[in-house]
């Protein structure tokens, strides 16, 4: 066996293919700790199938059946910028992938491009000769050998994500200027009355309603609706982030589903604590606290925004409303304990 890195990738070449480095590999999978382990689905011609293997290995599933609510994810750049928004989420660092030898030329270089974007360290078992390496694998630097080397590889934390969308929580986000935080008749939060003094009727029209970060000094924050840990984790296992962000708002919040169509970006605080739900007129806009299960949901669902470039000020949960409604429909109708399935015809399809 012999091991060579070529920036953040690395490649076991495991002539032999040995069960050690197989085992090692499977063992080392705990997404808790940043790291997983994925397994390419064998002689599959979805073109799409790399990347649903990631999805799997990040907890998700993928509904199943003709029709599937997630067919979306069957796009090859949809289901891969999926992967890459949850593994941003998620905090991933490092990715092993085992058997890399069956992997088509066009998936590797996905593999590599998802690598790219996400900034994780991914560690692919070649189980074949080194001589079959192609191109893309073959420009390597450092060569480690031995089981001990192997194990320590994997034994290591890997680099940060790149741009990371799931911080820690902070105590308290720095206190802004309560004079350019909001205005009167934008949001329920009220302000001191020298600055509502100020305001104007071109004020009013001319200025967007503030975002989670400023309103949240303002007002505490309304606590999240109970959702039982057996339903956080249905949530939490869909696939596609906006879907998941969306309905985990949804629970959470029991606002309208329309109510989601402005939130942005800016509407997300942060670390993921509190959201800002807006109302039509925005005269009632409420910041809502985020639970711990949630928190990784929207986050995926900002990552994707983000990585897709989207500017700040744009709807997060926009686009899940308009083009994708109908996947929306068809998961919030399966999941019969949201209550949703009279407000989700509403959605066009």
């Amino acid at each position: 066996m012999a091991a060579a890195s070529y920036g953040d990738v690395t490649v076991v070449v495991d002539e032999q293919d040995d069960l050690f480095y197989t085992r090692a590999a499977l063992e080392a999978h705990c997404p808790a700790e940043g790291r997983i382990t994925v397994h390419p689905t064998p002689a599959s011609s979805s073109p799409a199938a790399l990347a649903h293997d990631l999805l799997y290995a990040l907890g998700k599933r993928l509904a199943p059946g003709p029709g599937s609510p997630d067919v979306w994810l069957d796009s090859v750049a949809a289901a891969w910028l999926a992967a890459a928004a949850w593994a941003q989420a998620t905090g991933v660092r490092h990715v092993v992938v085992p058997r890399a030898h069956l992997l088509t030329l066009q998936r590797i270089d996905r593999l590599l491009a998802w690598r790219a974007a996400t900034g994780v360290q991914l560690t692919l078992l070649w189980q074949r000769t080194a001589k079959k390496l192609p191109p893309a694998l073959s420009q390597v630097e450092r060569r480690l050998s031995g089981q001990g080397q192997f194990m320590a590889l994997l034994a290591e934390p890997g680099p940060m994500p790149a741009r990371p969308s799931f911080p820690p929580v902070s105590l308290m986000p720095p206190k802004p200027d309560p004079k350019a935080v909001v205005f009167a008749g934008q949001s329920s939060v009220r302000l001191p009355q020298d600055a509502r003094s100020t305001s104007t009727a071109a004020d009013r029209q001319a200025r967007p309603c503030a975002g989670a970060m400023a309103t949240a000094h303002l007002s505490h924050a309304a606590p999240a609706v109970h959702v039982a840990p057996e339903n956080a984790a249905i949530l939490s296992a869909l696939a596609h982030p906006l879907i998941a962000g969306a309905l985990s708002v949804l629970a959470f919040t029991r606002v309208s589903l329309g109510s989601l169509r402005s939130t942005r970006d800016l509407d997300i605080i942060g670390d993921v604590s509190v959201i800002k739900i807006h109302a039509t007129t925005h005269r009632s806009c409420t910041v809502y606290a985020v639970p711990d299960w949630a928190r990784p949901l929207l986050a995926a669902a900002r990552a994707h925004h983000r990585l897709e470039g989207h500017p700040s000020g744009s709807g997060v949960l926009a686009p899940v409303m308009r083009s994708a409604a109908q996947h929306l429909r068809a998961h919030a109708e399966r999941i019969l304990w949201l209550e949703l399935t009279v407000a989700a015809n509403v959605l066009v399809s």
